[in-house]
């Protein structure tokens, strides 16, 4: 079994969801707090053991690769005027040299295109895929228990959560069969089926384990939903000759390429700072408060 080195997050998707922020910035820039929702991601995948991380990029997200790099102007000004602890803030967020690659996606085909665009970097050995709109909250890293998992049972690893049965529509639904240490088997995946047909109310949240063969898989994807190479079709085409198996993630994934899921994710971490929490909460159950009294009024 070959360790885990390396993670692809893809970062070319246009943020259509949250125009118009998104028009002029990429979407991974936004900041939940005072971080951007990328950096998030990149951590994640340091807390797991991973040791190179491979952007998939687009058009108009240069700003990504320059937000990683080093800004000589930036550290200069921060020592000459004695803003030493963000200078190490900063220095504890840079990446080490020739741990980060770049790659396009020059066109806009889908999350199992960008996976497959970044073959030629991963490799033939098993990686880590991070969706970075879906940022975890809890103890330990999501990613974390999914490498903790494929450490046990080798082949492919998808983290799960538990939504309401009703919504099953709304996501990539496993089905759960026997248990394998903190997780269990995945006997069949199926993308956003009704409650009634839905296998269980596991849904995929965005932080996968695959092997390399699944870019076989890709190279000869047919075009799925919205027209696009879906990368769910695809792991379903390499279940039939590879095992799959669910970690259940136990804290929360906050999908921040949403409205609603970025404002939420913004107040549970500010809420978690020791240095904020204080000056967040009492405004927060205010407007809480006023809010619900205009409603009844209403």
């Amino acid at each position: 079994m070959k360790k885990v080195r390396k993670a692809v997050i893809p970062v070319a998707g246009l943020g259509t969801r949250f125009l118009p922020a998104t028009k002029a910035m990429p979407k991974e820039m936004l900041t939940v707090v005072d971080r951007p929702v990328v950096q998030y991601a990149v951590d994640e995948a340091l807390e797991a053991g991973i040791e190179h991380i491979v952007f998939v990029t687009g058009r108009n997200k240069h700003v990504i690769e320059d937000y990683f790099d080093i800004q000589p102007e930036l550290l200069d000004t921060l020592t000459r005027t004695g803003k030493l602890e963000q200078l190490a803030s900063l220095g504890r967020l840079q990446p080490q040299p020739g741990t980060i690659s770049f790659t396009r996606q020059q066109e806009p085909h889908g999350l199992g295109h960008a996976v497959w665009c970044a073959r030629d970097i991963v490799g033939d050995e098993p990686f880590a895929l991070l969706l970075p709109d879906m940022v975890s909250y809890g103890d330990k890293g999501c990613l974390s228990g999914v490498i903790d998992l494929y450490a046990r049972t080798g082949g492919n690893v998808v983290a799960v959560e538990q939504c309401d049965p009703m919504d099953t529509g709304s996501y990539g639904i496993v089905g759960k069969g026997a248990a394998t240490g903190s997780g269990f088997a995945i006997t069949g995946m199926v993308e956003k089926p009704a409650p009634e047909a839905a296998p269980s109310n596991y849904y995929i949240n965005g932080r996968y384990v695959l092997q390399p063969q699944i870019f076989d898989v890709l190279s000869t994807q047919q075009r799925g939903a919205g027209n696009e190479i879906q990368l769910t079709d695809a792991m379903v085409r390499l279940s039939e000759s590879q095992l799959f198996f669910a970690s259940p993630f136990e804290g929360r994934m906050f999908d921040c390429g949403s409205k609603d899921g970025f404002i939420q994710a913004n107040v549970a971490f500010a809420l978690a700072r020791a240095d904020m929490r204080d000056s967040v909460l009492a405004p927060i159950e205010e407007m809480i408060v006023s809010s619900r009294r205009s409603t009844r009024a209403a």
